[in-house]
């Protein structure tokens, strides 16, 4: 289905055809009055990601090679079904441990409501320097939820972010220190 439109002789009239199984129908508009009604599906942002796309790569970053259990770091991990909910989001057992856990466990995605593919496009949109509202906006979402979003987002990346160590000699050419308030030198505790 596509939707062809080209103006007729008439500056105010358009002539907007939609396609389906080789017919076109066409029916004249004035763009003065109104205007051509779009699917607001077109052109929904979720709609350009997918979850099951989503959850490989989060599980591609998070295990290069192999999966490893997030408690015991072993890798006698075998399959143990998919989420109920959401069926891309894959289960997993520890043999070593015998402990279960998923895709997103211990992550800053877990224990929330929102799809894997809204926090991917969150993530994304404040990259983008957009503000919460925007974001809100933009993905449909309430904005208090885009609020605890960026919030968790941040912190998960300033948790993950290395530290930095420094070694060396390190040298100082100038020091400034206080002498009291301005006007009152005397005030200044005097070394004896």
């Amino acid at each position: 289905m596509a939707l062809i439109v080209f103006q007729t002789d008439n500056l105010n009239l358009l002539k907007q055809g939609i396609t389906n199984n080789n017919t076109i129908k066409f029916q004249e508009v004035d763009i003065m009055r109104a205007r051509p009604k779009i699917d607001k599906d077109i052109l929904n942002i979720r709609n350009v990601i997918d979850d099951a796309k989503c959850y490989e790569v989060v599980r591609g970053l998070r295990w290069p090679i192999t999966v490893i259990c997030p408690i015991c770091n072993s890798e006698k991990v075998v399959k143990n079904g998919h989420d109920v909910k959401q069926r891309d989001r894959q289960k997993y057992h520890c043999g070593t441990c015998n402990a279960y856990f998923d895709d997103l466990t211990g992550t800053v995605f877990e224990n929330h409501h929102q799809p894997l593919s809204v926090w991917v496009l969150c993530l994304y949109l404040m990259g983008l320097n957009l503000s919460n509202l925007q974001i809100a906006n933009e993905l449909g979402v309430n904005k208090s939820d885009i609020q605890q979003m960026t919030k968790f987002l941040r912190e998960g990346v300033s948790t993950r972010k290395p530290e930095v160590i420094l070694s060396g000699e390190i040298e100082c050419d100038e020091v400034y220190i206080v002498a009291g308030h301005k006007g009152r030198a005397d005030e200044v505790k005097k070394r004896s």
